[in-house]
Parts: C-alpha cells; sequence; structure tokens
C-alpha cells in the first residue's frame, strides 16, 4: 500500500492543499503499524493522543496557515529518548513501566514545529548491540528478509521508516547506532557533530560518544530535520553555538572538485565482494558529478574497536550505576536488606549484554587497571582524531563502507560477542573523533539485500555529507521492501 506521501516536500503540498488533513495522514501511518507490525516488531508503544493531536492541527490550520514543514508530520522517536507520557523503557526490564514527566529536548522542538509522534521503536536494550536482538521486548525483524537482523541499536527506527510506519524517525549513535541499521534496511541515517544537538532526554549509554540523529528516505528530509533540531538548549552543556544555516548552504553546493579520501584500512580483506562491488558503483556515481578520489590512510583506525570497548563500556558502567532499584524503575522483590536488593535488582533487571559491558567497563576503571586500559584507550582515542584531521587537510570528506557484510541472519552472531562487535568496525572511529557521518543507501546486493555507503566529513560538515547522499539517492533510487515476505524489494 502506497503512504499518502513519499517524503516532507510531498506532505507539505498535499497538506496545504487540503488533498489529505493531518488526521487522514496519522489514521494512516497508525493503521500501517496496527497492520504490519505485529510480523516486524519496530514499535515497543504507540501514541493513543496522536489522532486528537492531529485533529486539533487541522483545527488550527483552518483559521491559519501551517507555521512549519513539519507542522502535522508523523514522527518515530526511539525508545531512549523522553517522550511526556510515553514508556522511556530503553527496552529493558529495568524500566518497563517508566514514564518521563518532561521531553527530551530534541523531541521538544519537534512538538513546538507541530510533528506528531506515532509511538517508541524498539532498540537494544540501552542501546547496546548491533542487532536489536538484545531487546528484552522482542526482536525487530529487518523488512527486506525477515529472517535477517535490522541492525542495532536503532534497528527499530530503521524498520519503522524502511517499511513505511513512519516517514521519519530519530535514533541515537554511540558507535555506529543509526549508521549500521540504516545500512542494513536501505534507509538514510546521519549522525551528527558531537555538539551539534542537544541530548537532554537521552538515555545515557556513554556520554562522551552519544549522539542523536535522524532516520529518513530523503538527504533533503534529514536536512530539514537537522535545521530543526540543531542549536543550544541550555541544558546540554556539550552543544556548540554554530548557524544551522550553514548546513543548507552545504547542502545547495556543488560536488564538483570535491577531494573524496578511501582510506585503504576500510577496504581490507573483511569486506563482503558484495558490498565493495556496490560501492565501486557508488563511486563512479559521485566521480561522474566531478568529485576526485585519493587514497588516504588511517593507521590507528584499527584499534577503534579496542579503543571503542574500553571507553564506552567503561562510561556505560558509570551511567548505568543509577539503576540501583532505589529511587526509580524495576526493584527486586527478593531483598532482605539494601545489598540484596541492589544485588537482585541489577541481575533480575539487566539483560546479558548490559552485564557484560558494566563487568568490562568497571574491570577497565578497577584500582590498578585505570591507566593500563582506560587512560591508554584515550590516549589512542585522540591519535585517531589527529590523523582525521590531518586526512581532512587533504580531502573534503571520506567514502568508506557502513558495515562489512549486508545484514546478517538472527543468531547467526548472538552467542559470539566479538563478531557482533566487529560489525561496526568501520563506524565507531566517526564517533571516537566526534565527527559527523552517514549511511546513504547504495545498490542492492544480487541477492536483493541493503547496502550503505558511509561518508565522513570534518566537523559542522553535515550539508556536505548529506550533498552527496542526495546525488546518489537520484541515482539508486527510493526502494521499498516487499513487507510480508522473506525477502524481496521495489524500486519506487
Amino acid at each position: 500500500m502506497t503512504p499518502l506521501f513519499d517524503g516532507l516536500a510531498a506532505f507539505c503540498r498535499g497538506r496545504d492543499s487540503r488533498q489529505f488533513s493531518i488526521e487522514e495522514a496519522t489514521r494512516d501511518y497508525l493503521s500501517r503499524i496496527e497492520r504490519e507490525d505485529p510480523e516486524l516488531g519496530a514499535f515497543l508503544s504507540t501514541n493513543s493522543n496522536a489522532v486528537n493531536r492531529a485533529r486539533q492541527l487541522d483545527n488550527r490550520m483552518a483559521r491559519n496557515p501551517a507555521p512549519s514543514p513539519f507542522y502535522g508530520y508523523p514522527v518515530a522517536i526511539k525508545d531512549n529518548l523522553h517522550v511526556a507520557g510515553l514508556p522511556t523503557t530503553c527496552a529493558s526490564r529495568m524500566l518497563a513501566n517508566f514514564r518521563p514527566l518532561e521531553n527530551a529536548t530534541v523531541v521538544e522542538r519537534l512538538l513546538q514545529s507541530g510533528a506528531i509522534v506515532l509511538g517508541k521503536t524498539n532498540m537494544d536494550e540501552f542501546a547496546m548491540g548491533s542487532s536489536t536482538e538484545n531487546s528484552a521486548m522482542g526482536v525487530t525483524r529487518n523488512p527486506w528478509d525477515l529472517r535477517r537482523v535490522p541492525g542495532g541499536s536503532s534497528g527499530g527506527s530503521a524498520v519503522a521508516v524502511a517499511a513505511d510506519l513512519a516517514p521519519m524517525a530519530l535514533g541515537s549513535d554511540t558507535g555506529g547506532s543509526i549508521r549500521q541499521p540504516a545500512a542494513f534496511c536501505g534507509v538514510l541515517g546521519l549522525k551528527p557533530t558531537y555538539g551539534r544537538i542537544s541530548r537532554y532526554g537521552l538515555v545515557a549509554f556513554s556520554s562522551s560518544l552519544d549522539q542523536i540523529g535522524p532516520f529518513a528516505r530523503r538527504a533533503e528530509d534529514a536536512l530539514q530535520m537537522m535545521l530543526l533540531l540543531s542549536g543550544p538548549d541550555g541544558r546540554d552543556m556539550t552543544v556548540a553555538s554554530r548557524d544551522p544555516a550553514e548546513m543548507e548552504r552545504d547542502f545547495r553546493a556543488d560536488v564538483r572538485g570535491k577531494v573524496i579520501g578511501l582510506p585503504e584500512e576500510f577496504f581490507g580483506d573483511g569486506l563482503d565482494p558484495d558490498v565493495r562491488a556496490s560501492l565501486d558503483r557508488a563511486r563512479e556515481v559521485l566521480s561522474g558529478e566531478g568529485a576526485v578520489f585519493r587514497p588516504i590512510r588511517l593507521p590507528s583506525a584499527q584499534y577503534g574497536i579496542n579503543v571503542y570497548y574500553l571507553i564506552a563500556t567503561s562510561e556505560a558502567a558509570s551511567n548505568l550505576s543509577r539503576y540501583d532499584g532505589v529511587r526509580y524503575g524495576y526493584r527486586s522483590l527478593k531483598s532482605k536488606n539494601i545489598r540484596d536488593m541492589y544485588t537482585h535488582t541489577r541481575q533480575e533487571g539487566f539483560g546479558p549484554e548490559v552485564k557484560r559491558r558494566i563487568l568490562l567497563g568497571t574491570f577497565a576503571l578497577s584500582a590498578g587497571y585505570q591507566d593500563q586500559y582506560y587512560r591508554k584507550a584515550q590516549q589512542v582515542q585522540s591519535l585517531i582524531r589527529e590523523e582525521f584531521d590531518r586526512a581532512f587537510h587533504e580531502v573534503d570528506m571520506i567514502f568508506a563502507p557502513t558495515t562489512p557484510t549486508p545484514p546478517f541472519l538472527f543468531g547467526e552472531k548472538v552467542s559470539d560477542p566479538l563478531a557482533m562487535y566487529l560489525s561496526d568496525i568501520y563506524t565507531i572511529s566517526a564517533n571516537l573523533a566526534g565527527l559527523p557521518a552517514l549511511s546513504a543507501p547504495s545498490w542492492p546486493t544480487p541477492s536483493g539485500l541493503p547496502v550503505g555507503v558511509q561518508l565522513i566529513g570534518p566537523a559542522w560538515s553535515e550539508g556536505r555529507l548529506l550533498r552527496s547522499a542526495a546525488i546518489l539517492e537520484e541515482a539508486v533510487g527510493i526502494r521499498r521492501p516487499s513487507v510480508g515476505t522473506t525477502r524481496g524489494g521495489e524500486a519506487a
């Protein structure tokens, strides 16, 4: 079933010309979720007030024109971002009944613009995973092949957009959690520069790495979302005062003459041949638009996985210490004293992957080991940043795979944590360096599975990356999966 509109611009035309009402658009997506999501598992909850809000917005529009492109636009929100009145579970037993009293800054800005929250999407528990198999609320399935994972941790948001259950969605990215599921589901996913968007109201995993970003079908839509969400809010002190309009200027600029780096370390033996072939086609498209490709070296990137899983787990161990059964969240009924309450609450409330990362982080920060592991990881992180800085003196952006393989089968890596961690091998470096990066759809494999192109830029270059993504979008086309089948899709 074709959606009422295809993208933000089409929504605005249909809304403003009264081709459809905001209420009709909202009901259309809610009915899609009700019909299709039992098979996919993208949503953990839906917004019972969405239709009433849509009706109110229609009534206001009868008197005044829409004040924003997002006025009445339906969006889905990853379930680690607070929406007042809706559950924020982080896909964990620990927060199964938690409802926040206020909105995350990004949600507040969406609501102020008139957007409608459709619901909250599934994820790996506390954003720790690469397949959405770690959710305590059930798995999410890839709409291109229901036997395969959608990626993670923002798998629900990626599937919601890929399967037309929402036109856009928000996710979070700590080591690839937007870009990897975007690649696996055949949509666009953007991780902004560290400090571009406020994280107030995002449940923290690794505070020095976490960022919030959009999933979309079209680069232009992602740009508009970035323009809306960017900038200080007085609550997240890491947010820089940058003029968001620079993104739009860069997006309208030509790529002719832009120099794009090809890091040798990202095109080694571990790259699937079908992914490599798809990326070769994408390179030809950008070359045809006048971009110039140049080999570069990022030698410290090979240590990215090691560094990430020391820094991220150390910060996670600290951030997740607040879930102790005292103030909010799950509390074990087996408690005889306060020590028992802490122990049983955390044993019963956290899943295996979260426990594994807490243990890793606690060990890395423990007496006698902090300098040997955590501080050394920070030193290598500085080397990674310096190498990217040097590279961007020679090139305007970097072209790389998003993932080493197409989406893998359920259960294929869940019992091998190291193999699962390696699925993020190409995405982690951008987080460690605090740089903007996106995954844009490339041509599918011969068996019809999605492939993503990763573009990494210097700080504050989101518009430049989205310009290149828009060029690829025009060449590849907007492809949609045939939901309800084990495999298959079609180009729009």
